[in-house]
């Protein structure tokens, strides 16, 4: 009898809305990082102005498209009032997304981007400029000359794949002395982007620059510098935690590449928020990446970037 209530309640809380307000999925990728977290924040602002009710769903697992896929296919089967999503992977997700496109469902994409134009709008961090920013920061470190190393997402993600891209480019085109060693994969996983930084370290030991495209291969890049006590190897890290923040400030980190994720959140939920209105929708919103250093952490605009006020919007206490 209990399991037959759990069951009727989970089926509850998956389809019926507890505020009347039409309801509006936004998958990210993952649900542990803090950007994720800032993510649901600024759709939850998005969704209040526009009186939507935010359902949140996230893979455990931030490489999982198959789980992103199901998720997908629930919303579209309860015929969700628009669907806001940072796909795993750019070609696994087309055809469920197609699906909800041809179903009448809003499809905002957001983070990272998706082999297909049956979506009202793409919002994301310019990330082949944000890879160059990063690029540039390491040739002046480096005096433009060295070996370097790449720790990467996964293959097929797209946002990381631009950033992976524009660091090459810029490398190629301003600092053709430096040396990029082969890109590697860390997969989501801190502890497998720890290993192949500390791989790459005992194998050249004229490394002298990593740059770490997405948090957990940040995080587990600067475990590896750490472990070691390596301070000769530089590294430039894209996204911001507390983690992240704190070994910027104690050296471990150089510099950070950083978004605005609060208002990747906001954006596309707004975008949904105006469609449904008959309201303009920008079918492309590129937000500006910025290069944080220690120095810059005092600095109010700084302070807003990195630690958005996330109890403001989200329950901490029973969500997370």
């Amino acid at each position: 009898m209990r399991v037959l209530s759990l069951l009727i309640l989970a089926l509850c809380l998956s389809s019926c809305t507890r505020t009347g307000l039409p309801v509006v999925g936004v998958i990210p990728k993952g649900a542990s990082h803090q950007f994720w977290l800032t993510v649901q924040a600024g759709a939850i602002k998005a969704g209040q102005e526009y009186g939507l009710e935010i359902e949140w769903n996230a893979p455990a697992l931030e490489i999982d498209g198959a789980r992103q896929i199901d998720i997908v296919q629930s919303m579209v089967t309860r015929k969700l009032a628009g669907i806001a999503i940072a796909p795993v992977d750019r070609k696994a997700l087309v055809s469920v997304l197609e699906r909800a496109s041809a179903q009448g469902i809003p499809v905002a994409v957001y983070d990272s981007d998706v082999d297909t134009d049956k979506r009202i709008t793409y919002v994301a961090t310019d990330n082949r400029e944000g890879g160059r920013i990063a690029a540039r920061r390491m040739g002046s470190l480096l005096g433009g000359k060295g070996k370097v190393l790449i720790v990467g997402f996964m293959p097929g993600s797209a946002s990381t794949m631009e950033r992976e891209e524009g660091f090459i480019e810029e490398m190629k085109k301003s600092f053709a002395e430096i040396e990029v060693l082969p890109l590697q994969f860390g997969m989501a996983n801190r502890s497998k982007a720890m290993a192949l930084t500390e791989n790459a370290i005992s194998a050249h030991d004229d490394l002298v620059g990593i740059f770490a495209d997405n948090e957990s291969s940040s995080a587990g890049a600067v475990q590896a510098l750490k472990s070691r006590n390596n301070r000769k190897v530089k590294l430039v890290a894209f996204d911001a935690s507390e983690q992240l923040i704190g070994d910027l400030k104690l050296g471990w980190i150089e510099s950070l590449v950083v978004q605005d994720p609060f208002r990747m959140g906001y954006e596309s939920v707004k975008a949904i928020g105006e469609y449904r209105k008959g309201g303009k929708v920008n079918s492309r919103l590129d937000l500006p990446a910025r290069l944080i250093q220690a120095g810059d952490l005092e600095e109010p605009s700084v302070r807003e970037l990195l630690f958005p006020d996330l109890k403001k919007w989200l329950k901490i206490d029973s969500q997370h």
